[in-house]
């Protein structure tokens, strides 16, 4: 009988895949990739035949038999902006994916493996579950003070929504009945929003709002951004490589691992305890601003991310907001599991999966 539900989460230089049987895992492994498998490639999609056979290769030597799968789900793409929840991979989300509409990640690889796979097992199905560019933002959220720009909706949504709804059933209540602050601290940092199943308001932890985080520069000063970037010393890709990858502690402190950096504080490093003192300092404040969207009415602030471990920092910020609310920590993401019960969620009928347009 088939049952099995295999999830796919394409990273830059790694593809994660993960095999279920309904909610017990029965394997999970990282495959890496170095420069050197990945430099004949011009462009992201252009790995998708080597990503697939590296996948293949890996089930097979793991004793998983590809006519069992009933599901296969991919980590969302950057596709056009939608709602929350799990959509089945059609022609038309497959023909944004290739040609990056939302732009060029390795996410968007998620959806294109997971529906070629589906296609070659009987009866099976493949869908993209929360990908980061989910868009519940409310009107008043997305204005600017520049009619040229508005407020985009990226962040980590999968892990997000996954914790938020983790913490409504723990607690025996609804997602949906809900005021909840998410915080997810990892390479980039989002906080948002969680109006009674919807995320109202989240930075966009890709390009340059909110914290600053291991990799990323978060919100910079709009003057003195825009006099860099018409100094003539940098070209555009070098300006958003400070943005994004080449920011935030990679710039400070020329890390992006935050175990280092605590590592450091313990060791009495002035330097890395005034940067690890600054990232609690906007991360609290982050999460003081979403208080405002809910007039203080907050069930709860949730934080989580692999940056979530971190016992002191921990301390910092919750001692910096817990007069909002009380305050949960989820160290770490589990992206595999949320992108597995999206699928067993349709495979047992409690949720339908929706149509991309």
């Amino acid at each position: 009988m088939k049952q099995l539900i295999l999830a796919i989460n394409p990273g830059s230089t790694s593809t994660k895949i993960a095999v279920f049987k309904e909610h017990k895992q029965l394997f999970v492994t990282t495959l890496r990739h170095t420069s050197e498998d990945l430099s004949g490639f011009a462009k992201i999609t252009d790995q998708f035949q080597f990503r697939k056979e590296t996948i293949l290769k890996a089930l097979k030597e793991n004793d998983i038999d590809l006519s069992n799968i009933s599901v296969v789900v991919g980590r969302g793409g950057l596709v056009k902006p939608i709602q929350s929840g799990i959509y089945e991979v059609n022609e038309k989300m497959l023909e944004d994916l290739r040609i990056g509409v939302g732009g060029e990640h390795a996410s968007n690889l998620g959806g294109i493996i997971a529906a070629d796979l589906a296609s070659g097992i009987e009866g099976c199905k493949s869908y993209i579950a929360d990908p980061v560019v989910v868009d519940e933002l409310s009107p008043i959220a997305r204005i600017t003070g520049h009619p040229l720009f508005e407020r985009r909706s990226i962040f980590h949504a999968l892990n997000q929504k996954a914790i938020a709804k983790s913490y409504a059933t723990a607690i025996n209540k609804n997602y949906n009945s809900l005021n909840l602050i998410v915080a997810h601290l990892g390479g980039g940092v989002s906080v948002g929003a969680h109006c009674k199943g919807r995320v109202i308001d989240v930075n966009n932890a890709l390009n340059g709002e909110g914290p600053f985080s291991p990799e990323r520069s978060g919100t910079l000063p709009a003057y003195d951004l825009a006099q860099l970037c018409f100094s003539g010393k940098y070209t555009l890709d070098q300006v958003k490589k400070m943005i994004t990858g080449e920011g935030g502690l990679v710039a400070h402190l020329g890390t992006n691992s935050f175990s280092y950096v605590e590592q450091k504080v313990e060791e009495g490093d002035p330097k890395f305890t005034l940067l690890s003192d600054a990232f609690a300092y906007n991360v609290a404040k982050a999460i003081g601003s979403m208080a405002t969207v809910f007039e203080g009415k907050v069930d709860a602030i949730l934080i989580t991310g692999g940056i979530a471990y971190g016992t002191k920092l921990m301390e910092q910020i919750s001692s910096k907001v817990s007069f909002i609310s009380d305050v949960k920590i989820f160290p770490g993401e589990d992206e595999m599991s949320a992108l597995a019960m999206n699928g067993l969620s349709v495979l047992k009928g409690t949720e339908k999966a929706m149509e991309y347009k």
